[in-house]
């Protein structure tokens, strides 16, 4: 292949220049496994966008940034599409950033980051991958999608598991694939007693090696739940104490999260992708398009234990006061009972249809 401004590293690797017209790019990428884009500058922000268009467009092979970066950049490198940075060492590359406060470029999931250009892009970049994963991985099976989600957000991704009705397939097919992956869990404190012994169990049978405990924060709790009967008065109030801010600091550190959602669910879930993007993150559902049959079939072949509570009837299983036993396999009827809700909000499916509706964002 002749490409003027590339250089060849190997056989299947190539370095191009920040500054290379995205149709040569793409052309070097179908004879690449690796490409090495060199930055001119510390400033130079055609990088950013390249490695997002080569992503948009399919591209899985190796992306390294070289050049005279920025140690501070390598956050917004990685979430442009980039898998490794090689920071040039000569004399007179730019020294690290020292006299700022904040980080170079804020993580696009904060609640408070301030929407510099880089934010804009690097949620652009984010966005069109999901996309582009959503239509490849459409109807494939669990291992399938979780691997792939494995991959491409390789050291920025967790799972995020309630240890419910249902939990123990999706932790599972982690165990095997990753065991190392962090799971979330949000102790709310109102969890069943049942729930808790049912996930140290799961934990230890199955080898999880990064199990990281999400709490409310204790000043929060005292101000806003002193007498603790918060969802009485307001549930939605509660699950957001409980459940959505401890979420949103624990994601702090990761670009996607594994979740065990699944279209029989029904309601908003009825639709559900296997990849999507809520306008911050990326949601990876592997089981999304597994029937009710299906996973009890695999529960069966994998021979997992079951929650001891779906022996009561209970068919989907979150805080105990908000939950209740409910008819057929994967019904959320028992949950909010008398509540005109279906989700506790930290899955928002208004805030999906928007980041959905908002369409591609101009890459600069």
């Amino acid at each position: 292949m002749a490409l003027d401004s590339a250089r060849q590293l190997s056989p299947r690797a190539l370095e191009l220049p920040a500054d290379i017209a995205p149709e040569e790019a793409l052309a070097a990428a179908a004879y690449a496994d690796r490409l090495d884009i060199r930055f001119s500058s510390f400033k130079d922000g055609r990088g950013f966008s390249l490695a997002a268009i080569l992503r948009a467009n399919g591209y899985d092979g190796s992306l390294r940034a070289v050049g005279p970066l920025l140690p501070d950049q390598k956050p917004a490198l990685v979430r442009s599409g980039f898998d490794a940075v090689d920071a040039d060492p000569r004399p007179g590359a730019p020294r690290a950033i020292s006299g700022f406060a904040h980080a170079y470029q804020p993580d696009p999931g904060a609640p408070h980051a301030r929407p510099t250009a880089l934010h804009r892009r690097a949620l652009a970049a984010r966005k069109a991958r999901a996309e582009a994963l959503a239509d490849a991985l459409d109807g494939a099976a669990p291992e399938t999608i979780l691997a792939r989600a494995l991959k491409v957000y390789c050291g920025r991704i967790a799972l995020l598991s309630s240890f419910g009705a249902e939990a123990a397939l999706g932790l599972k097919l982690l165990a095997e694939a990753d065991p190392a992956t962090p799971v979330l869990f949000l102790e709310t404190r109102r969890h069943f007693a049942q729930t808790l012994s049912y996930k140290d169990r799961l934990v230890a049978a199955l080898g999880l090696t990064d199990v990281r405990v999400l709490e409310p924060d204790a000043q929060e709790e005292a101000r806003e739940d002193a007498d603790g009967k918060l969802y009485e008065r307001d549930g939605e109030a509660c699950c957001a104490l409980r459940k959505v801010r401890p979420l949103a600091r624990g994601l702090d550190d990761f670009d996607a999260v594994i979740t065990g959602r699944k279209r029989y669910h029904g309601g908003s879930r009825g639709a559900l992708k296997a990849v999507e993007f809520d306008g911050e993150r990326v949601k990876i559902n592997p089981l999304a398009f597994l029937s009710p049959d299906a996973v009890a079939a695999r529960f069966k072949a994998l021979d997992l234990p079951a929650h001891p509570l779906t022996q009561a009837g209970y068919a989907s299983i979150g805080c105990w006061p908000c939950t209740a036993p409910a008819e057929g396999p994967g019904s959320r009827e028992g949950r909010w009972a008398g509540e005109d809700r279906e989700e506790c909000g930290i899955f928002d499916p208004a805030k999906a249809a928007r980041a959905e509706r908002a369409g591609a964002v101009r890459l600069i």
